[in-house]
């Protein structure tokens, strides 16, 4: 680096009283990391730029004191907590701005909840595709380990278009546990269920305004449902419910005064179910929209608007965040964690995930919609497997009609069973779920073939998170590109072994790794001659990470 000291306009840099509370050190890198410390850029004696992380800047151009050197750049302290909106931070209780996203199936486990919320983040239970057994049982073992030590932690509310019994079952489930935070995603209109669980308890303050109980941070990819979440509830929802007796005339009052949501995560590029939506264009419309409502209602506050989909590296967290997220949702680079409810197979197989090694296929929930999901590709049959049963269940009105060939498919490949078990088994599987679906069955011959396709979709999740050898080729694995990203940004470091990945350092390097990254920025656009390779930021260990952060 070299300059001439006619080109500094800032002002002069020289020792301070409080040069003991910040760390010396004549490594520019080391001065990067200190994230506590102010960062000055000054003109050596020696004619060369020299990074210090003590002593005081005065601005302007008049020489003042001894020992003063011109200043090239300042860069502020930026600790992690201070990434984002300490609104969120304050509201939901935690130190750093940062979501474990809900993966269904349990893979975001209890165990990841746990370590999220200890971390200082949050974590929401992958409820979607869960018992409501299973989900008592992860709301009991999440209910005692924060008896001791609290922490904060939500819950999934996935969308269940084809069962409004299902979904308003998980409402009550909620309600009554005592469930206060969860994580709406796959809406695309407000239900009975979601109104329910928002709207029930909402109490007013002194000043008449409603205090709501229940908090609903809405994950969408698409404008017109968030502002279908930045609205209040539906009037005809809101008379329906108070007409069952399930909500009273103070919760309806109330109720009809807030948001749906809380806050809203604008999910681009992401696994499971995605529109792939780009981040850059997304999250301003998101913004836009909220800030759209605002200007329409009086909230008596203003939610929140984060971002997740494609989030697995410093440098895309630092974009987030200089994009005006408020806070990041991350998911599919948790799943290779250890703490993720999956198997070892299929980390180690999203360990040799690329970026491309990602695709579109049929989703389960949403088959007979024509909804689909991103999943991996590499190493497993299913994207190819799926498709192909959503391309028979078009063209075919029932499983009668259907071809030889098709039916060799189906018995053979898919189901390796005859149609007449593999019904049986999603027979009896729907009688415990959703016995409405079966009558349905009966009346419609197509419905009775998604049901049977629906059940290798939904199955073949499992076998992947069981890490089942006979169903390998069908694994079912949600991911993005972002798995990819962040195998690529690991390469060659002790993060590359799947071992090494739990969800506190890969939490704490996005973070640590986004506020180096944006200080660097700053510098750089102060001083553009700072060499680029100072900018890079590294994997490091909790050894290193935890005195950055705290």
């Amino acid at each position: 680096m070299t300059t001439d000291i006619t080109d500094s306009s800032m002002g002069w840099w020289q020792p301070g009283p409080s040069d003991k509370a910040f760390p010396e050190t004549d490594d520019p890198k080391a001065a990067l990391l200190s994230l506590r410390s102010p960062l000055f850029l000054v003109l050596g004696e020696d004619g060369k730029p020299q990074l210090r992380t003590y002593g005081q800047a005065i601005l302007g151009s008049v020489l003042s004191g001894e020992n003063s050197l011109p200043l090239l750049a300042f860069v502020p302290p930026l600790p992690p907590e201070n990434l984002g909106s300490r609104d969120f931070l304050r509201r939901h209780g935690l130190k750093y701005p940062y979501i474990a996203g809900a993966m269904a199936n349990g893979i975001t486990s209890e165990a990841m909840v746990m370590e999220a919320g200890r971390a200082g983040g949050m974590g929401f239970f992958g409820a979607g595709g869960c018992t409501l057994a299973r989900i008592e049982k992860a709301i009991a073992t999440l209910k005692k380990a924060a008896e001791s030590s609290p922490f904060p932690f939500g819950f999934n509310f996935l969308h269940q278009p084809g069962s409004p019994e299902g979904e308003m079952a998980l409402a009550q489930l909620y309600l009554n546990s005592g469930i206060t935070s969860v994580c709406a995603a796959a809406f695309m209109r407000m239900t009975p269920a979601i109104v329910l669980y928002r709207v029930r308890g909402v109490t007013a303050d002194e000043k008449g305004r409603p205090l709501p109980k229940n908090r609903i941070i809405a994950k969408v990819s698409r404008v017109e449902i968030a502002e279908k979440f930045l609205a209040p509830p539906p009037e005809k929802i809101l008379k329906q419910l108070l007409s069952q007796g399930l909500l009273s005339k103070e919760e309806a009052r109330l109720g009809a005064l807030l948001p749906m949501a809380n806050d809203i995560t604008a999910e681009a590029d992401s696994g499971g179910h995605t529109d792939n939506r780009p981040a850059m264009a997304l999250l301003p419309a998101i913004k836009a929209a909220r800030d759209a409502a605002m200007a329409a209602r009086e909230y008596t506050h203003i939610p929140c608007v984060g971002l997740g989909g494609g989030i697995a590296t410093p440098a895309s967290a630092a974009a987030a965040f200089a994009l005006g997220a408020d806070y990041i949702l991350v998911g599919s680079v948790h799943q290779a964690c250890v703490e993720s409810g999956t198997s070892d197979t299929v980390r180690e197989m999203l360990a040799r995930c690329g970026q491309a090694d990602v695709t579109m296929t049929a989703a389960a929930d949403m088959f007979e919609m024509g909804g689909r999901v991103q999943v991996l590709k590499r190493e497993t049959m299913f994207a190819l497997r799926a498709q192909k049963l959503y391309t028979l269940y078009r063209e075919y009105p029932s499983m009668e009609a259907l071809p030889e060939d098709a039916i060799r498919f189906l018995e053979d490949k898919i189901f390796q069973k005859s149609i007449a078990e593999e019904w049986e088994s999603t027979r009896r599987f729907f009688m415990e779920r959703d016995p409405s679906q079966l009558k349905r069955a009966e009346e419609d011959p197509r419905h009775h073939m998604a049901l049977l396709f629906r059940s290798y979709l939904g199955q073949a999740s499992l076998w992947a998170i069981q890490g089942n050898p006979d169903r390998k080729v069908d694994y079912q694995v949600w991911c993005g590109p972002a798995m990819g990203a962040f195998n690529a940004w690991t390469k060659n470091s002790f993060l590359e072994e799947v071992s090494e990945r739990r969800i506190r350092t890969v939490a704490f390097n996005l973070l640590a790794g986004a506020a180096t990254l944006t200080r660097f920025s700053m510098l750089k656009v102060q001083y553009p001659e700072i060499p680029a390779h100072l900018g890079n930021f590294s994997p490091l260990g909790l050894n290193t990470l935890e005195p950055m952060m705290s």
